[in-house]
Formats: structure tokens, C-alpha cells, sequence
């Protein structure tokens, strides 16, 4: 039978029905009673008052044996009952002694460092208040807290948003450190006044000697409100936390705050600027690096009563990623630059949409051995406002960032990010006399790093974005942007990496000129060359031209 189990909750809960039935029954007994026992004989007659008596008789039998039962069943009840506690408490006493032991175990060794150091030995560090950093783990093993949330000041305040709490540190020994805390959000304005910006993020936790680094915090939204005289811009994001000194990965940077969105206004209010991102968090000996937290986006402009609109916000910078440990890893990811926000639609002249943010620079490889990691890419242009006489114009695209550089003797270049698009022109419905908004200009590819001294191919350049510009009805179409350069390949052995691709203007009454493609990368002593780069001096094959 030691496959049978016993679940105290549930013997628990059968009793309690059990009982609810049981009062049931006798209320429905006792409510019977006097008309069953007493029953009138139907007439003055003899034969009347013996078939009376007869089923009074029968109903005073039923309810001496309708009391022998609930007895019974009060009894069956309270064993039942008794069953599941008993079952409990053999639960609990054959549990609560090993959880006595771990925390008196943990007890002895935490006493002398946390009244000498005020932290620990082995824990997890709790997660900290609202604004509030988190708490650090053991000091030998344990998981920092993660930092809590910035305040959100009250609509109409204007008040800055709080800032996150930064993680808490893990175990010297092991533990990863805790993420950052968000930062709140800004109170939007009233007449006249200012938003508030987005509070600032907290910072990743870092760790010991192994252990993952906590990510950063993402920032807090700009405010934003009708009538208000300032949009909020966005809070910047944390940095990521430091992986273990020996082994661990860095934490991704945090993501910034978009900028505040405005409504209508007197004169037109532009949009807040985005928050930048946080960097990835580096690493020790071995271990890959965090990548850089992506650029805010920013807010979009306002509508003027006077017909004077407000610009989109400028973007948020994206961040750079991290670099890979001392001897081995991978550099991170550069962020993505934000995007710009949007003119706003209205009267008869339109606010230009904001630029898009540039890409961040990818992190360097081991030392040792690693690759680069990727540029990030630009952000796309805001979008020109639409209007009744002269249109917004689109913003330019951010431009992609160069890709990281590989590990010193083995390892691939990073690739280059690709540029942002440019912003579309904004639309005029006021006939000749009025103009449409010009296409942004997009932004240019980043170049592809080169490989490792060694070994190790070049990183590909990113490709240039069109400018999507095509303004009615006079508006011309953006530039578009130029391809990155392709990476040289190792000198020992490695590809050359292929050239970005330009790209074809923007349409509109003049189209926008179209983007030079990359150089292709070379390679060195073995290995082909990418398009349009030479071949390697012993074997390889030169790429082929675009």
C-alpha cells in the first residue's frame, strides 16, 4: 500500500461537507416532526384512531432512529476530522525539524558577518522599496535585489520623475547581481508649465567571481499634457551590471524613456527628447559582454491654436555594448538609436518630424579570442507634420554605428548597423501656394570592423537607408544613405567583409540622390575578398563588384 496518499486538505474539506449535510438533515427532521407524530385521527371511530396511532407510532420510531444516526454521524464526522489533522501534523513535524536546521544552519553562519559587516554571509538580497536600491546577496553566495521602481509624480504636477534603485551586488563567491529599477514616469503639466522629465533608471547590479550582471533599469517616460508650455524628455537608462570577475556575462543596458507627447498649445510646444540607452555591462576573464540598451524615442510635437506647430522630439542615443572578458568573449551589441517623433497635423504650418538617433559602436572582443559584436542601427526619422499651407519636413535617419573590433589574435569583426530612414514629408492640402515637407536625408551604414590579427573574417558593412521622403505637393524626396565598408579579413586566414548597400533616394517633385555602396573588405594571406574587395595573397578569390 505505500502507493496510497493521504491529503489532509482534503480529509478536511470531506468533513466539513459532511457536517454542513448532517445539519441539514436534522433541521429538516425537527421541522417534520410535529406534523408526523402528531397525526389526527380522521374520525370518531375506533378503526380512525388505530390507523392514527399507527402512523404516529412509525414517525416517533423514525425520529429515535433519525437521533441514533446523527450520532453516528457526528461521530463519523469528528474522526475524519481528527484523521486530517493528525495527517498534518505528521506532515509538519516531519518538516518543520529540516527547516529548523537550515535556519539555524544559516543562522550560525550569517550572525558574525552581519553584526561585524551588516551583510550575510550566504542570501538573496531583497528587492529594494520604490526608488529604493535593492539589497546586495551574501557576501560569499547569494542574488542581489533588484532596485525598485522610481515614483510617479500626480497629473498636473510637473514634477520630475523619481529615479530607480540600482540593483544589489551578488555573492563574492557566486550570485548574479540584480536588475536596475525603472524610473518613473514625469507629471505632465498644466497651462503654461512644464512637464516633468522621466526619472533616471537604476543600475544593473555587478557580482563576484561568477555570476551574471543584473540589467540596467529602463528610464522613465517624459510628460507630456495638453496646454503645456515643455514636454518632459525621457530619463536615460541604466548601464548594466559587471559580470563575474572570472566567469559570467555582462547585464544588458536598459532601454531609454521615450520622450513626453504634447497636445495642443498657444504657439506649438516640440516634442521631449528621448532618453539614452544604458551600456552593456562588461565582463571578467571569460564571459560575453550585455548589449548597449536601445535610444529612447521622442515625443511628438504639439498642436499651436495660432497654427504654429511644435517639432517632434530628438531621439535618445543608443548605447555602446560591452566589452568581452580580458581573455574570451564576445563583445556586446551596440544599441539602436531612438526614434525621432512626429511633427504634429494641423494648421497652416506643420512641425518637422525629429532626427533619428545615431547607432552605438558594438563592444570589443576578448582579448584573447572573440568576436566583435554588431553596430547598432540609426533610428528612423520622425515623420513631417501634415498642414493647410507648409508642411513639416521629414527628420534624418540616424546614422548605423561602426561594428566592433574582434579579439586581438582569433576572432570575426562586428558588423556595421544599418542607417535609419529618413522621415516622410509632411502632406499640404493648400494648393500652389503652399508646399509640402521635404524627406529626410537617411542616415549612413556603419563600417564592418576588421578580423582578428591572426584569424577571423571582417565584419559586413550596414547598408544605408533610403530617404522616404516624398512630400505633396512640391515636397523633395530625402538623400538616400551610403553603405558601410566592408572589414579587412585576418591576416592568417579570413574573408574581407561585403561593402553596404547604398540606397535610392526618396521620391517627391525632386527625388532625393541615391547612396554610394561600400567598399568590399580585402583579405590578407588566405581567404576571399568581400564584394568588390581583393583576394588573399596565396589563395582567394577578389569579390565581385556591385
Amino acid at each position: 500500500m505505500s502507493y496510497v496518499i493521504a491529503a489532509p486538505e482534503l480529509l478536511a474539506g470531506a468533513a466539513t461537507d459532511l457536517a454542513g449535510l448532517g445539519s441539514t438533515l436534522q433541521i429538516a427532521n425537527r421541522a417534520a416532526a410535529a406534523t408526523i407524530t402528531g397525526v389526527p385521527a380522521a374520525g370518531a371511530d375506533d378503526v380512525s384512531a388505530a390507523l392514527a396511532a399507527v402512523f404516529s407510532g412509525h414517525a416517533l420510531d423514525y425520529q429515535a432512529l433519525s437521533a441514533q444516526m446523527a450520532g453516528v454521524h457526528q461521530r463519523f464526522v469528528q474522526a475524519l476530522t481528527a484523521s486530517g489533522s493528525s495527517y498534518a501534523a505528521a506532515e509538519a513535524a516531519n518538516t518543520n525539524p529540516l527547516q529548523g536546521v537550515e535556519e539555524h544552519l544559516l543562522g550560525v553562519l550569517n550572525s558574525p558577518t552581519q553584526a561585524l559587516l551588516g551583510r550575510p554571509l550566504i542570501r538573496d538580497g531583497a528587492a529594494g522599496a520604490p526608488g529604493q536600491d535593492g539589497g546586495d546577496g551574501g557576501l560569499l553566495l547569494g542574488n542581489g535585489g533588484a532596485g525598485g521602481t522610481g515614483y510617479s509624480p500626480t497629473t498636473g504636477s510637473g514634477a520630475v520623475g523619481g529615479d530607480g534603485g540600482a540593483g544589489g551586488t551578488g555573492g563574492w563567491l557566486y550570485g548574479s547581481g540584480g536588475s536596475g529599477g525603472i524610473g518613473g514616469v514625469g507629471g505632465s503639466g498644466t497651462i503654461g508649465a512644464p512637464s516633468g522629465h522621466g526619472g533616471s533608471c537604476g543600475l544593473g547590479g555587478g557580482t563576484g567571481l561568477f555570476g551574471q550582471g543584473g540589467a540596467g533599469g529602463n528610464g522613465g517616460q517624459g510628460g507630456g499634457e495638453n496646454f503645456a508650455s515643455t514636454a518632459g524628455a525621457g530619463g536615460p537608462a541604466g548601464t548594466g551590471g559587471h559580470g563575474g570577475w572570472l566567469y559570467g556575462n555582462g547585464g544588458a543596458g536598459g532601454i531609454g524613456g521615450a520622450g513626453g507627447v504634447v497636445g495642443s498649445s498657444e504657439g506649438g510646444v516640440d516634442g521631449g527628447v528621448g532618453g539614452s540607452g544604458g551600456s552593456g555591462g562588461a565582463t571578467g576573464l571569460l564571459g560575453n559582454s550585455g548589449a548597449g540598451g536601445t535610444g529612447g524615442q521622442g515625443g511628438g510635437g504639439g498642436r499651436g491654436f495660432d497654427g504654429s506647430l511644435g517639432a517632434g522630439g530628438a531621439e535618445g542615443t543608443g548605447a555602446v555594448g560591452g566589452s568581452g572578458g580580458w581573455l574570451v568573449g564576445d563583445g556586446g551589441t551596440g544599441g539602436d538609436g531612438g526614434q525621432g517623433g512626429g511633427g504634429h497635423l494641423g494648421g497652416a504650418f506643420a512641425g518637422g518630424g525629429g532626427d533619428g538617433g545615431a547607432g552605438a559602436v558594438g563592444g570589443t572582443g576578448g582579448w584573447l579570442l572573440g568576436d566583435g559584436g554588431a553596430g547598432g542601427d540609426g533610428g528612423d526619422g520622425g515623420d513631417g507634420g501634415a498642414a493647410s499651407g507648409f508642411a513639416g519636413d521629414g527628420g534624418q535617419g540616424g546614422q548605423g554605428a561602426v561594428g566592433g573590433a574582434s579579439g586581438w589574435l582569433l576572432g570575426n569583426g562586428g558588423a556595421g548597423g544599418d542607417g535609419g530612414a529618413g522621415g516622410e514629408g509632411g502632406d499640404s492640402s493648400g494648393g500652389a501656394a503652399s508646399a509640402g515637407g521635404d524627406g529626410g536625408a537617411g542616415g549612413a551604414g556603419g563600417a564592418g570592423a576588421n578580423g582578428g590579427l591572426l584569424i577571423g573574417h571582417g565584419g559586413a558593412g550596414g547598408g544605408g537607408t533610403g530617404g522616404n521622403g516624398h512630400g505633396r505637393p512640391i515636397g523633395s524626396g530625402g538623400a538616400g544613405g551610403d553603405g558601410g565598408d566592408g572589414g579587412t579579413g585576418g591576416w592568417l586566414y579570413g574573408n574581407g567583409g561585403h561593402g553596404g548597400t547604398g540606397a535610392t533616394g526618396g521620391s517627391g517633385r525632386h527625388s532625393g540622390a541615391s547612396g554610394d555602396g561600400g567598399d568590399g573588405g580585402d583579405a590578407q594571406a588566405i581567404g576571399d575578398g568581400g564584394a568588390g574587395g581583393s583576394g588573399g595573397l596565396l589563395f582567394g578569390a577578389p569579390g565581385a563588384h556591385g
